[in-house]
């Protein structure tokens, strides 16, 4: 499978911060290109609230990444910042190959990359996702009756951004006093469920 590039033309772009969103004239964002130069978050595998790991008949690894700037801020402070951008990008992995033995190995190109972005004066609630699955063309939001945004609210450990699976940030969070009631609730709950 090819490598799918996610870069815009300068015709697309609408000016702004070098890391912050990017927006065409109509609204749609601009998928960053360099998001592989920010500073990287996790990675997760099968993680089973995407439903394409959920139904890939092998693992798929999860990255992500967001823009330096709003990485700073909330290492500073405990929250995001407005024009804050964060990018999970979707690889397939595989078992066999070279050397390895044991475990798996991300292989391939990008099979979906998922953009979450915060940006108080364009969003309702101040946050939006966008999806670019079907290559680099400038995506629109995802409407907000979509599940990402109910699940996100109910179970994000800050301002809607899943913090509890980023081990660099989420002992700031704690340190800082960010963790959402909800996140918090979630927790105890695991914490005083019978183990299975």
């Amino acid at each position: 499978m090819a490598t799918t590039s996610f870069a815009a033309t300068a015709d697309d772009q609408v000016a702004v911060d070098p890391h912050g969103p990017a927006y065409t004239a109509d609204g749609r964002l601009i998928a960053p290109a360099d998001y592989r130069e920010w500073v990287y978050l996790s990675s997760g595998l099968d993680m089973s609230y995407n439903p394409k790991a959920m139904a890939s008949p092998s693992p798929m690894f999860d990255n992500t990444f967001v823009n330096p700037e709003s990485y700073r801020a909330f290492a500073s402070t405990g929250r995001w910042p407005d024009k804050t951008v964060i990018v999970l990008e979707v690889r397939g992995s595989a078992g066999k190959g070279s050397i390895n033995q044991r475990g798996h190995y991300q292989s391939g190109g990008v099979q979906g990359m998922e953009v979450h972005v915060k940006d108080t004066a364009r969003f309702q609630g101040g946050w939006a996702f966008f999806s670019f699955d079907d290559g680099a063309a400038p995506a629109k939001q995802i409407p907000v009756a979509e599940a990402c945004y109910t699940c996100h609210s109910a179970h994000a450990a800050v301002d809607t951004t899943f913090v509890q699976f980023y081990p660099t940030l989420l002992p700031i969070a704690q340190q800082h006093s960010t963790l959402s009631a909800a996140y918090l609730k979630d927790t105890a709950e695991l914490v005083g469920s019978p183990a299975r």
